[in-house]
């Protein structure tokens, strides 16, 4: 039985005609147990679904790409660090009772045009928490201990996977269609299948550990 369910899985990709910023945002909701979402609402569990991505990244390309970490950046790779393809800066974090952001700013890469070099692209995760209208209200964990079995205590999390302000270079450089077709649309594949990973509540352990629970 799966930990979770995926609901409302979308996309919306755009251009900006005037500046050729690339815009693509995939959305889902997660509706699980009120309990389960209260275990995992911190700030450890954020920076281990930022991980959670990434490590999906690596799995869903067979290990081609991969992630490589330093104190002041994340670069993703073809296979070995010479070839980075995008370069992100050191990720920002944001928390409070109903809404989590993991954000990285993007720095460069083959894959980045040279107008989107530190231009203000960024790459991140949204949560929002919301109680689905599907449960009562609860007033406490016992009533989730109480009725372990009942369905109607769920809550729903929407997540959001936001590319913005991306100037790819291969349609600078070759043509938008080549790009839709081939980058554009690896990124949104990508991204769906992460969402959909999320319905096992497998979340990775941290490579940096920065809210990391004693």
């Amino acid at each position: 039985m799966r930990a979770a369910t995926i609901t409302n899985l979308e996309d919306h990709t755009s251009v900006d005609g005037a500046t050729g910023a690339v815009r693509s945002v995939q959305t889902a909701d997660l509706l699980l147990s009120e309990m389960a979402l209260s275990e995992i609402w911190s700030p450890t569990h954020l920076e281990r679904l930022a991980r959670t991505y990434w490590r999906f990244l690596t799995r869903a390309t067979l290990g081609l790409i991969r992630v490589r970490y330093s104190d002041t950046e994340r670069s993703i790779v073809l296979l070995v660090r010479p070839l980075k393809l995008l370069t992100f800066h050191a990720p920002e974090y944001e928390m409070d009772p109903s809404r989590g952001l993991v954000r990285w700013r993007i720095a460069r890469g083959l894959l980045v045009s040279r107008r989107g070099r530190d231009g203000g692209g960024y790459l991140q995760i949204e949560v929002h928490r919301d109680r689905a209208a599907t449960g009562p209200a609860l007033t406490d964990l016992r009533s989730v201990s109480d009725h372990p079995n009942d369905e109607l205590a769920r809550a729903r999390l929407h997540v959001e996977v936001e590319v913005a302000n991306f100037y790819p270079s291969i349609a600078s450089g070759l043509s938008r269609g080549i790009y839709n077709a081939t980058q554009s649309r690896i990124h949104v594949v990508i991204s769906r299948g992460f969402l959909r990973s999320l319905a096992r509540l497998d979340l990775a352990e941290s490579r940096v550990g920065r809210f990391k629970e004693p």
